[in-house]
């Protein structure tokens, strides 16, 4: 018997939109995007907070380091996603996005005993991280890092721990070769670093502003 061969039709804008919105956020995190969206800042999709959302509760993850508060969308998902003795610990290097984060968390009824906010350099303060003791390291904040954020995750990443790389696509640029922007030229870095490494199993998926998943072998 002949076999037909299959062709794979992308989605179109119709299905896309579907796909991101297939899942309705909490009050709280849809109000935490808002806010992100007013104070100039991009927000994590709806798309991207359930997945985290899952993800979370499938490894049935416990600790959380996240790179990039964004005023506490992503975070919130986290949170949702742990059970309740689950800590988040995120570091920001702007304060400000951090203040509506925390007053988000009070909002949704999340004891403060359950997050750590800490502002600075995530590059300074990472390494001070008790090693292989996350669940999951989230990086979402600056593009012009995510090298040395990638680095810094194998470290605090226990066996079988879960690095998420939000912005993986970067508006369409990463996958196109001709473009030379910075930020596009240093996340392909950091995409080829996990790549490369062979401490991780991964893929790549077209959530939100593209998603890195790398599992630590």
């Amino acid at each position: 018997m002949n076999k037909r061969a299959t062709h794979l039709e992308p989605p179109n804008a119709a299905s896309w939109a579907f796909a991101e919105d297939y899942v309705e956020p909490s009050a709280e995190v849809a109000q935490a995007r808002d806010d992100a969206t007013l104070g100039g800042l991009t927000p994590v999709t709806t798309g991207v907070a359930a997945t985290l959302k899952v993800l979370t509760r499938a490894i049935g993850a416990k600790a959380v380091v996240e790179v990039g508060t964004v005023m506490g969308g992503s975070g919130l998902s986290f949170l949702e996603g742990m059970g309740p003795d689950g800590i988040l610990t995120s570091i920001d290097a702007e304060a400000d996005n951090q203040i509506p984060a925390r007053q988000i968390f009070n909002r949704a009824g999340v004891p403060s005993s359950r997050f750590r906010l800490i502002a600075g350099s995530p590059i300074e303060i990472m390494p001070k991280l008790r090693d292989g003791a996350y669940d999951i390291v989230f990086i979402n904040g600056d593009k012009l890092e995510y090298v040395e954020y990638v680095a810094g995750s194998l470290r605090l990443l226990r066996h079988g721990g879960l690095l998420i790389v939000n912005d993986a696509l970067w508006h369409n640029k990463v996958a196109d070769p001709n473009d030379e922007t910075d930020e596009s030229i240093i996340i392909r870095e950091a995409l080829d670093a996990v790549t490369t490494s062979e401490s991780y199993t991964q893929a790549l998926l077209p959530a939100g502003n593209g998603l890195l998943l790398a599992v630590k072998d």
